[in-house]
């Protein structure tokens, strides 16, 4: 572990005591390239995405493709990286760790833990995740990282506000830096959760959501993307490919990138 992944991991923390910041997820290099040519002072990978360039869907990548993928991203821009982990591919607490410092090796300056098991379809129990954040919470502060929690039920269809803020009120005991509850859209609920907590909250950009304006007003600290900004790179793919096979025109082109502006994002570092 270098010095310039301490220098990012310090970055990243820095980020997180001052106003709301934006971290947009790439799915690829090229992707985190032309984000990190834009401005933003952070990026974070996401399952969805990073599948999807491999040709899976979510939650089917395995630890060795995600550790590749963290360590390509990593030497292609000089941002901190927050690493989408999933459930840290572990259902032992000794693995949790493992996987989280496997992740700082890669260049991670932080990382992720969420609170769904795909195995059995279900949210953890509130002892048995807390167990687990603290586990991870514990490797990540070895190496510098911040360790973000997520609370997945609004992600999964179960409407319990009450029951989410207990759960990231109990991370945040555990130990976990940041914390998330991803896909709340209601300003009413986000406020109630950066209110019950005294750690930064982490909120996904939502059509129907508030903007980031009006995320920074109920006093969030982090806005990410997940996965749509990649669906919206692909979507945009196949209108292009459906156009060709129907009218056989190339219309599609009109909002291409041109080659200055690829050089430009894929220039050296700066």
């Amino acid at each position: 572990m270098g010095t310039a992944d301490w220098t990012r991991r310090d970055r990243f923390r820095r980020l997180h005591e001052r106003e709301l910041f934006v971290m947009p997820n790439p799915w690829d290099i090229g992707s985190a390239r032309i984000l990190a040519s834009m401005g933003f002072p952070a990026l974070a990978t996401t399952s969805l995405g990073h599948a999807a360039s491999l040709g899976k869907v979510d939650q089917t990548v395995t630890r060795d493709e995600l550790l590749a993928h963290v360590a390509a991203i990593s030497s292609a821009v000089d941002l901190p990286l927050n690493v989408d982990a999933e459930r840290c591919f572990s259902d032992d607490l000794a693995g949790v760790a493992e996987t989280v410092s496997l992740l700082a090796e890669a260049g991670a300056a932080g990382c992720s833990i969420e609170d769904y098991d795909p195995a059995g379809r279900a949210i953890d129990d509130i002892d048995t995740a807390a167990e687990r954040v603290a586990a991870a919470a514990e490797a990540a502060h070895r190496h510098g990282m911040l360790l973000t929690a997520r609370a997945e039920n609004a992600l999964y269809g179960i409407d319990d506000i009450g029951d989410t803020v207990a759960r990231l009120r109990a991370y945040r005991a555990a130990g976990a830096d940041v914390l998330y509850a991803p896909r709340l859209t209601d300003p009413e609920q986000i406020g109630q959760v950066v209110q019950a907590t005294d750690a930064p909250v982490n909120v996904l950009a939502m059509r129907h959501g508030p903007s980031i304006p009006e995320l920074a007003e109920l006093g969030v600290r982090r806005v990410s993307t997940g996965g749509p900004l990649a669906r919206a790179a692909y979507g945009a793919l196949r209108r292009a490919a459906a156009e060709l096979l129907g009218p056989g025109t190339s219309t599609y082109q009109d909002d291409a990138l041109t080659s200055d502006d690829l050089g430009r994002a894929f220039g050296p570092l700066r």
